[in-house]
């Protein structure tokens, strides 16, 4: 799939937020898009909420390989307004499972999508949900869990899957170990702090924001240390260090990252906000037998297991509600690291 291939099965219909110029949120407008019937095997959502994360942000930067213009969002939450599939209903509560895969090739079909040569996230690679009507294959809609609200349902999909992934398939943190959130106001960590401590881990977080280290603890972190140099803290809280560093924010933190594992810990990363390069110790990193485990997103099977841990009593953490009309003043929010969760929107 090329970096701007727009695929037809995911179709963003009526007010939208369009992504058109790389000026940062001034870039993004809502403008009227055309309303279309679904095509067979697909359904049509009538958003209600939709929320924002970072690669909205670098998506109106311009830092990703996608020309506009592009309707942003790969999270939503709504009701079924049409179905030509079998399996949904109008007025039934979704979510949408935020991958788009082409369902037919050998690794769609093992249920394993972020190996699919057409893998991509919704609202980067596609249409997004930031929309009032979106024609999504039925394949990509579960029931909304009715133990959150609109906005809670819509600000789980992207960043806790990513994490999911992360924290249970890649690195396989265990109830009793210890694990470290680096950077904890992002959407991803949030949900990473969350997760851990629904799976039994002991949790530690870092923010540079006293303000975010303290929400960090609200959420479950028994201790929350500066990003500075945060390593010896870490394994002196941690009696020698932690098993599981969850990164994401890269070079400004990796090797004090690797610094806090002890022998045979793993790093789990997603991302790299800081910078794509990195300068690696690398005798730090095989003369301990660190691991060091990348991710992206998660699988239909992991949305599920994810689904099934929400009606455990796993929630997001919302940090603010803006209108869809308020969409550059949501991604300014975001833009200046101000949040704490996720940011949604209010379509309908």
């Amino acid at each position: 799939m090329k970096n701007n291939e727009v695929v037809s099965e995911i179709l963003s219909q009526g007010r939208a937020a369009v992504w058109e110029e790389p000026s940062g949120p001034a870039g993004v407008h809502v403008r009227e898009r055309p309303r279309t019937e679904p095509e067979a095997g697909s359904v049509t959502v009538a958003t209600r909420r939709a929320a924002l994360n970072h690669l909205d942000l670098w998506l109106a930067h311009g830092a990703q390989r996608v020309e506009p213009p592009r309707v942003i969002g790969a999270d939503g939450a709504g009701v079924v307004q049409t179905s030509h599939a079998e399996g949904w209903s109008s007025g039934d509560e979704v979510v949408i499972y935020p991958v788009f895969s082409c369902g037919e090739c050998e690794a769609c079909q093992a249920r394993q999508e972020v190996f699919c040569r057409r893998f991509g996230i919704v609202g980067e690679h596609t249409d997004g949900t930031a929309c009032e009507l979106i024609h999504v294959p039925a394949r990509m809609l579960r029931a909304r869990p009715q133990s959150l609200t609109w906005e809670e349902s819509a600000a789980f999909p992207l960043t806790f899957l990513t994490a999911w992934r992360m924290l249970t398939t890649k690195a396989q943190l265990q109830a009793g170990q210890k694990l470290l959130v680096v950077g904890a106001g992002a959407g991803v960590a949030a949900a990473a702090i969350a997760i851990g401590k629904h799976l039994g881990a002991t949790v530690y977080a870092t923010s540079r924001s006293e303000a975010k280290r303290k929400r960090a603890e609200e959420l479950g972190a028994t201790a929350a240390f500066d990003s500075a140099e945060f390593a010896k803290a870490v394994r002196e809280a941690g009696g020698g260090g932690v098993d599981v560093v969850f990164e994401h924010v890269g070079p400004a933190t990796f090797d004090e990252s690797v610094k806090s594992l002890r022998p045979g810990g793993r790093v789990v990363f997603c991302g790299s906000t800081s910078g794509v390069k990195l300068e690696l110790n690398m005798p730090r990193v095989f003369l301990r037998n660190v691991e060091l485990l990348g991710s992206t997103m998660g699988t239909s099977a992991e949305f599920d297991a994810l689904l099934a841990a929400v009606d455990q009593g796993l929630k997001p953490v919302v940090d603010s509600t803006f209108a869809l009309d308020d969409v550059q003043g949501a991604l300014e929010h975001l833009d200046r690291s101000e949040q704490f969760g996720k940011v949604v929107l209010e379509v309908s």
